[in-house]
C-alpha cells in the first residue's frame, strides 16, 4: 500500500515535509509451469493463478528459474518471482496461508567510501580474478595498472583460432593466457559453491557489461565463450575510462623486494615498475610464474587438482536419457553431474566442467604438451555434448616435495598425451566401448580441434586413474542407461581442472614472507571457475582498499 508520512529532520522534530513509502514486493516461491509454457506467460499464469485483475500487478520480474526433470513425465520450470501491488497488505490477509509467499526481505546495496591514493597498484593477470579486482578497486576511487602477458582478447582469438587450424602454438597468446583468462575459451559457467554476499554484484557487473539478463535469475547460468569475450571488451573499455592503465604483453618476470616487503616489479625481463599492493592473479597454467615465485622464496605448497578424460556424447541421445523426449522444445540442452568412489582404488570420478552443445578444444600452452578443455557457445547449439571425467591427484601421486611437484606431474602426462596423439598437437582419442574392452564397429567421431587420432589410452595416464575411471563409467551407465554407447568417444587428456600450487596468503590476503603481495583467484589456489575466481578479485581488493584507508587513518 502507498501512504505518505511526514518526515523528520535529523533532530528529530517533525517538519510539514512528506516521504513517500513506497509498495513492498512480494515474493513468490516455487510456482511451477510446464516446461512447454515460455517465459513470457509467467506474469500472466501469476495473475491467472491469484485471480488478479489486468493492471493490478505493477511491476514484476523472475528471480530465480530452475528446471526440474526428475520426473520424465512431469518435466517442469520452478520459478521466484517477485510482484508489485497497490495494495499488498490486503492481498497477504487473502492468501495468509500460502507458505510460498512473503514480502521481499530489504536488500541494502553495498556502499564504499572513496578516496584518494598515490599508492602503486599493480594487477597481474586479467581473468576474472584481476578483472573484479580492478572492478572493485574503482568503486573506492582508485586506480590501477593492469598488467597480462597475453594479448587483447580480440587478438587472443586469432591467435587461438589459428592454432587449432593447424598452425602453430603461441605460448603467450592461447587458451590459457590472454585477456578474459582461461574461462573465456569455456562454456562460461557462472555458478560457485558460495553464499558470498557479492554473488550478485558480479553477476550485475557482468550484466551492465553485456552479458544476458537471465543469468542473473538462471539456477545454472552461464554466458558462453562468444557472449564472454564481449563481456570482458567492455569491461576493458570501462577501466580505461576510469583511469586505469592496461599493458598487454607484459609478463610478470620477477619480484624486487626491500626489508621484506614488495617494492618493485619487473616485466618482461627489463621493465621495472614500482608497485606497493601487487594483485597476483596468474591463472592456473602460469607455470613460469610459479617457478619465478619458487626461486624469489615465495611461500607455496602443493595444491590436490584432477586429472582425466573428455567423453564426447551426441547431445540428442543426452537429451533423450535426461527428459525422455526427442523434441525437447522449451528446454535447454540436457546437462550431467555425475559422481562415484571407486573401493578398487580408494578413489573419486567426477564428472566435470561438463558442456552441453559444445566441443573439445585444444588446451596447450607449452610446447610438446596436450591439454583437452571443453567449450560451449550461449546457444549450445552444438550437436555434442562432451564433460571431463576426472579423478583427484595429489601429494602421495607426485614425485619429492617441491611445493611444484603437481606442475611436474602435470607435464609428464601431458607430454605422454602429445605423443600419443602424435606429436603435433592432434589428440589421441578411443572409443569408450573400447576403452572398456567391448567388441564394436570402427569409427571415431570427435569435436577436438586442430584433430585426432585413435590410439590407445592406458599409455597417457596413470593406471590407478585409468581403473576409477572405468569403474566410474560403468555405474554412470546405472543412472544414465545409454551412457555407454558405440556413439561416444574418449579424448585424452584433462589436466589443469585446477592449479596444482596454492601461494600461501594470511587472513589479512597478503603473502606470508612478502609483504605487499596479494594471491587472489584460480592461479595462486584460492577459486575454482569463473565465479569463485571473480569473488576472490573481489575480496583481496577490499583488503588493499581497506589497507590503505587504514594508513590514511594512521596518519592523523
Amino acid at each position: 500500500m502507498t501512504v505518505w508520512k511526514k518526515a523528520p529532520f535529523p533532530d528529530g522534530n517533525y517538519s510539514l515535509k512528506v516521504q513517500k513509502v513506497f509498495p513492498v514486493p512480494i515474493l513468490l516461491r516455487n510456482f511451477v509451469l510446464d516446461f512447454r509454457e515460455s517465459e513470457d506467460a509467467v506474469m500472466e499464469n501469476v495473475r491467472r493463478h491469484f485471480s488478479l485483475k489486468g493492471d493490478e500487478i505493477k511491476d514484476f520480474r523472475i528471480i530465480r528459474k530452475a528446471l526440474d526433470a526428475r520426473k520424465k513425465s512431469s518435466i517442469k520450470f520452478v520459478y521466484t518471482i517477485e510482484f508489485v501491488l497497490d495494495d499488498e497488505k490486503a492481498f497477504l490477509e487473502r492468501f495468509a496461508t500460502d507458505p510460498d509467499l512473503q514480502l521481499v526481505p530489504a536488500r541494502p546495496k553495498p556502499s564504499f567510501p572513496r578516496f584518494a591514493s598515490d599508492r602503486k597498484i599493480i594487477i597481474a593477470g586479467m581473468g576474472p580474478a584481476g578483472l573484479f579486482a580492478a572492478i572493485r578497486l574503482s568503486e573506492y576511487g582508485l586506480t590501477a595498472t593492469l598488467v597480462e602477458r597475453g594479448k587483447p582478447v580480440e587478438e587472443r582469438l586469432k591467435d587461438v583460432q589459428s592454432f587449432w587450424r593447424g598452425g602453430t602454438l603461441d605460448t603467450e597468446s592461447n587458451v590459457q593466457f590472454g585477456e578474459g583468462g582461461a574461462g573465456t575459451f569455456s562454456d562460461g559457467k557462472l555458478t560457485a559453491r558460495t553464499k558470498d554476499r557479492n554473488l550478485g554484484y558480479v553477476l550485475e557487473k557482468l550484466v551492465q557489461f553485456g552479458a544476458p539478463r537471465e543469468i542473473l535469475y538462471l539456477s545454472k547460468p552461464h554466458i558462453g565463450t562468444d557472449r564472454l569475450r564481449r563481456v570482458v571488451q567492455e569491461i576493458r573499455k570501462n577501466l580505461e575510462t576510469l583511469g586505469f592503465e592496461i599493458c598487454f604483453r607484459r609478463k610478470l618476470t620477477d619480484l624486487l623486494c626491500r626489508d621484506e616487503r614488495l617494492a618493485e616489479v619487473v616485466l618482461n625481463g627489463c621493465e621495472v615498475r614500482p608497485c606497493d599492493f601487487l594483485v597476483l592473479a596468474p591463472g592456473h597454467s602460469a607455470r613460469d610464474t610459479y617457478e619465478m615465485l619458487l626461486r624469489r622464496m615465495v611461500r607455496m605448497e602443493q595444491k590436490p587438482f584432477a586429472v582425466g578424460l573428455r567423453v564426447e556424447h551426441p547431445q540428442g541421445l543426452i537429451d533423450r536419457i535426461q527428459y525422455g523426449v526427442s523434441d525437447r522444445q522449451q528446454l535447454p540442452s540436457a546437462e550431467y553431474a555425475l559422481a562415484y568412489s571407486c573401493p578398487g582404488t580408494n578413489r573419486s570420478v567426477y564428472s566435470f566442467c561438463m558442456c552441453p552443445g559444445g566441443v573439445v578444444v585444444a588446451g596447450a600452452s607449452e610446447p610438446g604438451m596436450l591439454v583437452t578443455n571443453g567449450m560451449s557457445n550461449f546457444l549450445r547449439d552444438s550437436s555434442y555434448a562432451n564433460s571431463a571425467l576426472v579423478v583427484p591427484v595429489g601429494g602421495k601421486d607426485f614425485t619429492g616435495e617441491s611445493p611444484l611437484a603437481g606442475m611436474e606431474f602435470q607435464r609428464i602426462w601431458e607430454r605422454r598425451a602429445f605423443l600419443a596423439g602424435g606429436g603435433d598437437y592432434y589428440a589421441p582419442v578411443q572409443k569408450l566401448t573400447a576403452f572398456l574392452g567391448i567388441r564394436g564397429t570402427n569409427g571415431i567421431s570427435a569435436t577436438y580441434r586442430p584433430g585426432v587420432r585413435e590410439a590407445i589410452l592406458d599409455e597417457v595416464l596413470p593406471d590407478y586413474v585409468l581403473e576409477t575411471i572405468r569403474d566410474g563409467i560403468h555405474q554412470f551407465n546405472r543412472k544414465m542407461r545409454g551412457f555407454i554407447t558405440e556413439e561416444a568417444t574418449l579424448t585424452g587428456i584433462e589436466t589443469r581442472t585446477s592449479a596444482p600450487v596454492r601461494i600461501v596468503r594470511g587472513e589479512d590476503l597478503q603473502s606470508v614472507n612478502m609483504r605487499g603481495l596479494y594471491p587472489a583467484g584460480e592461479g595462486a589456489g584460492y577459486a575454482g571457475g569463473i565465479m569463485s575466481a571473480a569473488l576472490d578479485g573481489i575480496r583481496v581488493a577490499d583488503g588493499i582498499a581497506m589497507r590503505i584507508m587504514e594508513g590514511k587513518r594512521s596518519i592523523f
